[in-house]
């Protein structure tokens, strides 16, 4: 219709991947109704953004990660289904601890009448801005039954300046 305005959200690009998508409008949903309270976005929470890459097709995208906090540490975890500590790859650099990894499948099957041949590949990589506090001479990473664990040691200053503030009915 002449003299409509255009809705530049609607006009972008609109992105490839289901996922991203979803992902994108959570963000803008924490963006406008933080209440002042100012949450980041689910991609700004850790420093980077997550970047599905051609690897989704294969059924490895972008893991799932949860991060959790106690009075000592911080803990990140990943779920790397069929990836053992070979594939997985623990970085430091610049304030943010980096994962990536690579699966790589490959089968064959040879029968009477037929040959079959499937490989497929994903890679991934993560990165996470590293709080204050974070004592990185003692960064662990441990992987069992598909699941990656980073423990973050709280350097004992990090830990005395925890404060517990008791909360009243009024």
């Amino acid at each position: 219709m002449p003299g409509t305005p255009i809705d530049i959200q609607k006009t972008a690009n609109p992105p490839t991947d289901a996922w991203h998508a979803l992902r994108q409008e959570v963000n803008r949903l924490f963006d406008r109704v933080d209440g002042g309270f100012h949450f980041p976005s689910l991609s700004r929470l850790f420093g980077a953004p997550v970047i599905a890459g051609p690897d989704v097709s294969f059924g490895f995208g972008v893991p799932a990660v949860d991060v959790s906090e106690d009075d000592e540490s911080y803990k990140i975890t990943a779920e790397l289904p069929g990836l053992d500590e070979n594939a997985v790859e623990v970085t430091l650099s610049g304030g943010k601890l980096i994962l990536k990894g690579e699966k790589r499948q490959e089968k064959e099957e040879t029968h009477k009448n037929f040959y079959v041949s499937e490989r497929s590949y994903g890679a991934f990589q993560r990165s996470f801005t590293l709080p204050d506090g974070v004592d990185e001479g003692k960064i662990t990473a441990t992987t069992a039954k598909g699941v990656l664990t980073v423990v973050l040691p709280k350097t004992h200053e990090a830990q005395k300046q925890t404060k517990k503030i008791d909360v009243k009915a009024v």
